[in-house]
């Protein structure tokens, strides 16, 4: 399917504004480009991890979203969207219901990478025709920015604070992309949000209408926990992917794709700078973190170049 900015951004919205979410906040803008992924006439049911994105865009009686909606617990949206999508086949299979419908699940870190990984790993690995979207901002944001296995090395957050005693997170951020493709799915991809939005809406479409499991994993910063001004969303994102801190990369039946490679990688330090989080790293004597994430960084990426056809 050939992208077309104009046609996309002209279809009706359905995750439509007057949603509780803050200004700079990712979340928002994988609802809308994740949504308007769908081909018009299809409907769609969202099934949402407790989270930021759920108390923001759903508070009864009032809904930022146009299409059928479940809120779930923290540990086990993906096992509601699997229930309901056998469901549907089963109603399908009996001629009880009419028309198109597709299964998106969607959830912050906390609710994918720790809370909700049971639950997530369980679904893709009995087969649903379902798409997992995480919007990973790197931390419980929600009840108060602490620490998850999503947080990268050095970063802090309220339950690993930079003192005397801690320089922040000490471990490192858990590559939940990789283990998805473990499971050996259809479609697993990165994304973020890039230029025009091509390389999301591509994956996103992509995974929507690939029959069986898919799973999309969304760099979405946080403009509280990462601590930049709203208005550097689109720098950092891009940052994230020039630095190879966030690559853009699919695998498609096993098959590893990159999708874009930086003409001259830039320096990590100029991703992390732009954050709050990361500023203990940048004093004196402290130069020694900045190089490990730096070198970090660079063996991920030769791993996946490797990888990659």
């Amino acid at each position: 399917m050939a992208y077309n900015h104009k046609a996309e951004l002209s279809k009706p919205e359905r995750f439509v504004g007057g949603h509780r979410l803050c200004a700079g906040c990712g979340a928002g803008i994988v609802c809308r480009a994740m949504t308007r992924a769908l081909d018009e006439g299809d409907k769609a049911v969202i099934c949402n991890a407790t989270g930021c994105l759920e108390v923001s865009s759903f508070l009864y009686p009032y809904t930022a979203w146009e299409d059928s909606y479940i809120h779930s617990a923290f540990e086990n949206a993906a096992a509601t969207c699997g229930g309901v999508e056998a469901a549907y086949q089963v109603l399908k299979r009996k001629g009880k219901i009419d028309g198109t419908y597709k299964f998106l699940t969607i959830g912050g870190d906390g609710g994918t990478y720790d809370i909700g990984f049971q639950s997530l790993s369980g679904a893709m690995e009995r087969g649903h025709d379902m798409v997992y979207f995480c919007y990973d901002n790197e931390a419980y944001m929600n009840t108060g920015i602490q620490r998850s296995s999503s947080t990268p090395r050095f970063a802090n957050a309220t339950t690993s604070p930079v003192g005397s005693a801690s320089l922040g997170k000490p471990q490192g951020k858990k590559d939940l992309t990789e283990i998805m493709a473990a499971h050996h799915i259809p479609y697993v991809a990165q994304t973020t949000f890039i230029g025009n939005f091509k390389d999301f809406h591509e994956k996103a479409h992509r995974a929507i209408y690939t029959p069986g499991p898919a799973f999309v994993n969304v760099m979405a910063p946080c403009p509280r926990g990462w601590q930049y001004p709203p208005e550097l969303l689109p720098q950092l994102c891009r940052l994230a992917v020039e630095s190879c801190v966030w690559p853009l990369y699919e695998i498609i039946d096993g098959e590893w794709h990159l999708n874009y490679e930086p003409k001259k990688k830039v320096p990590v330090a100029e991703f992390m700078k732009l954050q709050g989080r990361f500023r203990h790293c940048f004093k004196p004597g402290n130069e020694w973190m900045v190089e490990q994430v730096q070198q970090e960084v660079d063996q991920r990426w030769e791993k996946l170049l490797s990888r990659c056809v």
